[in-house]
């Protein structure tokens, strides 16, 4: 397993790839990176699966700043690392929140590029609250009194959820103390690309099998997912019992068998 780099216009991505095969690619979620979704694809790895974990556009160790966080951009990434680590194709495509967001977005575009499709707590964008919350995430992230001093100090503002537990094992170490490997501003405009309406036309075009998987104290509207399934009734809907929206990161186990009883590695 290494990091390799990926150009993709005028931005660098970072990812991670466990070597040869037919790969998962998997897909963080919002203010996540590559590292979020090691643990899931070690276990894959270990069951025989090749995976390539990305750190998208604004976020880990890709290109902090990009100038271009549009939907299409997010899109042109995953193609260029398919391209150039898997060889152009086709590969399962795993993704949560933003991930699965822009997974979708992939599939529906790309369709000789992706074998499966697995979204994690993620839907089609839009929302009635879509006007709203991009700015109170990108006030939160504000919030953080960084540099944190330690990792102590790290934990007890952000708390102990699994995704608080993430984000402090991802913290940068710069000479004044600690700091999240991503800028908020960025991650207000990323969401708000997804925020801004909704994608049924792209949904009801991907090809691929499908599995939408949610978590039972998950945040995904009701209302969306009744649509998503009636639209496409042959999507594989799966709920994993007493996790939230980072399903992957609060019930490992039970993701990952899901995941090996739907993946062709």
């Amino acid at each position: 397993m290494s990091r390799v780099e990926v150009r993709c216009a005028d931005i660098t991505l970072s990812c991670v790839d466990s070597g040869s095969g037919h790969p998962v690619v998997l897909l963080h979620g919002l203010a996540g990176s590559a590292q979020e979704m090691l643990p899931i694809a070690e276990s894959l790895l270990q069951r025989g699966c090749r995976f390539i974990a990305v750190d998208q556009r604004g976020h880990g160790f890709s290109t902090r700043r990009p100038r271009d966080l549009s939907r299409e951009a997010y899109v042109r990434d995953v193609v260029a690392v398919v391209e150039e680590l898997a060889a152009g194709g086709p590969v399962s495509l795993v993704g949560q929140s933003m991930g699965g967001h822009t997974a979708m977005l992939v599939a529906a575009r790309h369709p000789a590029l992706v074998r499966r499709l697995v979204m994690l707590e993620a839907g089609v964008g839009g929302g009635d609250d879509a006007a709203s919350y991009p700015a109170e995430l990108g006030d939160w992230f504000r919030s953080w009194p960084v540099p944190f001093a330690n990792a102590a100090a790290a934990a007890e503002f952000l708390g102990s959820a699994p995704i608080a537990r993430s984000w402090v094992r991802d913290l940068e170490d710069r000479p004044d103390g600690l700091w999240p490997r991503f800028e908020p501003d960025v991650m207000q405009a990323a969401i708000t690309a997804v925020a801004e309406r909704s994608r049924w036309e792209e949904w009801q075009a991907v090809e691929a099998p499908t599995m939408l998987v949610r978590g039972g104290n998950g945040t995904l509207p009701a209302a969306e997912v009744r649509q998503m399934l009636a639209l496409r009734p042959d999507v594989r809907h799966v709920v994993i019992p007493d996790a939230g929206h980072d399903v992957h990161l609060e019930q490992h186990d039970a993701s990952v068998q899901v995941l090996l009883e739907f993946l062709d590695c």
